[in-house]
């Protein structure tokens, strides 16, 4: 499935790194569970992320100028402003928002967004990211709910998960981590689970540190 032209036409100018202070969790209107309720549940059930044994304290989100082997795209591709909800931002978190792919403009852009210094459950506030980036795509509740599966999360541990928002094997794949003190989604289009995954751990790798 693809994003609405009127979602694409707000990406503008250059990504940024910033300390937000925002409201709370908006309206949910994707038909699944608000992870901010005291009741409910993740989205794919999935347990709390399990720091690997090559962590040390909590991590940071980096403002990479290439990731994955992706550039951070600039000018009209860029971002000014974040597309998802990220939930509250305290003091001492920092946002990181933008767009990768290739400067030529082939195929579309990665569309990242993370948060770094998470007080809360970072798998929570991972649910809540993916719950925005489905409310992105404009994912329809009544074709059902989209299940998270997860993905090997490679040197960095915690818990990666991608789930397919699409009635076919390759559609809009979104893809999340969370571990000790970060959480992070970025949205594949035309993509399959597979292929987003692998490509979501590399960058990874390039945007935590």
């Amino acid at each position: 499935m693809k994003r609405a032209s009127a979602a694409r036409a707000g990406l503008t100018a250059v990504a940024v790194v910033a300390m937000l202070t925002v409201s709370g969790c908006r309206e949910d209107y994707t038909g699944l569970p608000d992870p901010d309720a005291p009741s409910s549940g993740q989205v794919s059930g999935s347990a709390s992320p399990t720091p690997s044994a090559e962590q040390s304290g909590p991590r940071t989100l980096v403002d990479a100028p290439r990731a994955g082997g992706l550039d951070k795209l600039t000018g009209e591709q860029a971002l000014t402003d974040a597309p998802v909800d990220p939930g509250e931002m305290r003091d001492g978190m920092t946002l990181v928002i933008g767009n990768y792919g290739d400067p030529g403009g082939q195929g579309a852009p990665v569309l990242f967004e993370g948060v770094d210094h998470v007080p809360e459950d970072s798998s929570k506030r991972r649910e809540h990211l993916f719950r925005g980036m489905i409310e992105y795509i404009q994912w329809d509740p009544e074709l059902g709910q989209p299940e998270a599966q997860p993905v090997e999360p490679g040197p960095l541990g915690g818990s990666v998960e991608c789930l397919l928002a699409s009635l076919s094997e390759e559609g809009n794949v979104i893809c999340g981590w969370a571990d000790e003190g970060t959480a992070a989604v970025a949205l594949f289009e035309d993509s399959t689970l597979a292929d987003a995954g692998k490509l979501f751990v590399e960058m990874r790798g390039n945007l935590e540190g």
